[in-house]
């Protein structure tokens, strides 16, 4: 076995200056790939956890209390975490009592079908003493009974009527029909009721057109998805349509609206790959406006078409960072015909705190972090906001100027602080930054009482399409995506005004057809939040 040799390196031939400029670059290179060596970690932790750890964005470890900004903090001291109840023996726990009457009010608003069960009265005798029994009372025991979906075959006769007299001795005979509502669709076997019920199952259950195919097989109906898919396209343009322009002029008309997109894949787009992405972009009425949500399908992202669907429109518009609303500012600054402020989202902001402590190796330290504390300035401000949700918009304006502004600047103070010493290419550099960068846009918050410190609202009317999208994964063609866009809106503002989706859609089909849709106040009766829709499409329990 040799022996390992050591270059050595005769140091005498070299200056002082050399040596110091030597050990300098070679300092500076440690120091480089310490930080290198740091950042892959990070990533690596960061991948770990997408892989195999929680998504959720759960509050660290309880609120603080105010002030928040206490020389204790800023030294990043940790902060105890209260122990849950269970935790501690010296505080008897139960479990909460059973509410009395809880069931009677969750049947309360369910047709009830009674069967009763007597004696017959040869039986009505007392095995005792051999007289008549009289009822006392019934004992009562309820069931939920479920009655599946039955496939009928539905003819409508419509009578014509002619003249015997002008048949025998006039020239032309009258043939005169009764009157009779007008098809959903002419010369198809599809009622309102099915073409609802289609919607129903792929919009709001997320049931893709194959798996329906199967299912109406199975009752005996043989329809497949082209033939689905084909009048959902055809009562789309001819009926919804209408409804969904209607609904976009009265959602820009409001001044606090939000804003979201999200990827979609169209396969047969002209000109374009089958993998090239496309956008379905998602609209939404704000604090003290009636819910519509409205989902426009583009095949970019760019903010032109923001621009484009919200023509008209002058207010607050809550938005993530995406660059493309900032058209909406251009065009704002161009004229007065449209004036738009962009709000940001505090929870956006949050977010990326989280996922930078989700990156921390040493869990001991977890709570000692810059990104634990920033996290704990966003949690101060949304518990703020929680205590006043019950206030009215004048009054939590109000209070926002004299208890939330001073932590959103104490906050920012913070931000510009630690901008100047994070690593910009760290994640906690690039949370940061997203702070820095929106500063503005995150204060705008304070401007108006019905604005919110995040952009969830809009988060959650795009959920139900991307729910959707993870089952029937893509769209054939851009008219797919275009009624996929109208249906969705339509179904979404109506479960936000609380209406049973499969119930409205048959009552629109049914009442769209037989209707002048050219008419504004005529159409305006059939809007979700219409006090003339009949009973039989509100829901019983709120789906928000």
């Amino acid at each position: 076995m040799k022996n390992s040799t050591v270059k050595s390196i005769d140091l005498s031939k070299y200056s002082r200056e050399e040596l110091e400029a030597a050990y300098l670059k070679i300092s500076v290179e440690k120091e480089q790939a310490e930080l290198q060596l740091k950042w892959y970690e990070e990533q690596y932790r960061l991948s770990k956890q997408k892989l195999f750890g929680k998504s959720s964005e759960q509050h660290i470890d309880g609120q603080l209390s105010l002030p928040i900004f206490n020389e204790a903090e800023m030294e990043r001291q940790p902060i105890c975490v209260e122990p849950k109840l269970e935790d501690d023996p010296s505080i008897a726990t139960s479990k909460p009592k059973k509410q009395k009457g809880k069931r009677q009010r969750d049947l309360s608003k369910l047709p009830t079908e009674v069967v009763e069960y007597k004696l017959s009265p040869a039986d009505q005798v007392c095995p005792t003493c051999t007289n008549s029994l009289h009822e006392v009372r019934p004992e009562i025991r309820k069931e939920l009974e479920v009655i599946p979906a039955k496939i009928v075959v539905k003819e409508t006769h419509r009578m014509i009527y002619s003249c015997r007299t002008c048949e025998t001795e006039g020239i032309t005979v009258p043939m005169i029909k009764t009157d009779a509502p007008r098809p959903v669709i002419k010369g198809s076997i599809a009622s309102p009721s099915l073409i609802a019920d289609i919607m129903t199952k792929k919009y709001v259950d997320a049931t893709p057109l194959y798996r329906q195919e199967q299912e109406y097989k199975r009752r005996g109906l043989p329809i497949n998805r082209q033939n689905m898919a084909n009048w959902i396209i055809k009562v789309s343009k001819d009926w919804l349509k209408p409804v969904y322009k209607r609904m976009q002029g009265l959602l820009v008309s409001h001044d606090v609206l939000h804003s979201d997109e999200t990827e979609l894949e169209v396969l047969n787009e002209p000109g374009r790959e089958a993998s090239t992405k496309s956008y379905m972009w998602m609209y939404r009425t704000g604090n003290g406006h009636v819910p519509i949500t409205l989902y426009d399908y583009q095949q970019s992202r760019a903010g032109d078409n923001a621009k484009r669907f919200l023509k008209g429109f002058q207010g607050y518009l809550h938005t993530d960072a995406y660059s493309g609303y900032e058209k909406l500012l251009k065009e704002s600054q161009a004229g007065p015909a449209m004036e738009v402020t962009l709000v940001a989202c505090f929870a956006h902001a949050r977010r990326y705190f989280t996922e930078t402590l989700k990156a921390v190796g040493d869990k001991e330290s977890y709570m000692y972090t810059s990104a634990y504390q920033s996290v704990k300035y966003i949690d101060e401000m949304f518990a703020l906001e929680q205590k006043m949700s019950t206030l009215s918009f004048e009054e939590r304006h109000e209070e926002r100027q004299r208890l939330l502004k001073p932590l959103v600047e104490a906050y920012f103070t913070w931000i510009e602080k630690e901008h100047a010493l994070a690593l910009p290419k760290s994640s906690y550099g690039k949370a940061i930054a997203y702070s820095f960068n929106q500063k503005d846009k995150l204060m705008n918050i304070l401007r108006d009482g019905r604005l919110e410190l995040s952009n969830n609202r809009a988060e959650r009317a795009i959920k139900p399409f991307v729910i959707g999208r993870k089952n029937w994964l893509f769209t054939n063609t851009p008219a797919g995506a275009d009624s996929s866009a109208i249906v969705y809106s339509i179904i979404e503002t109506a479960k936000e005004n609380n209406l049973i989706p499969f119930e409205y859609l048959r009552f629109l089909f049914e009442k769209l057809p037989n209707m002048d849709i050219g008419n504004i106040e005529e159409l305006d009766q059939l809007l979700p939040w219409s006090e003339s829709l009949p009973p039989t499409c509100r829901a019983a329990w709120s789906s928000k």
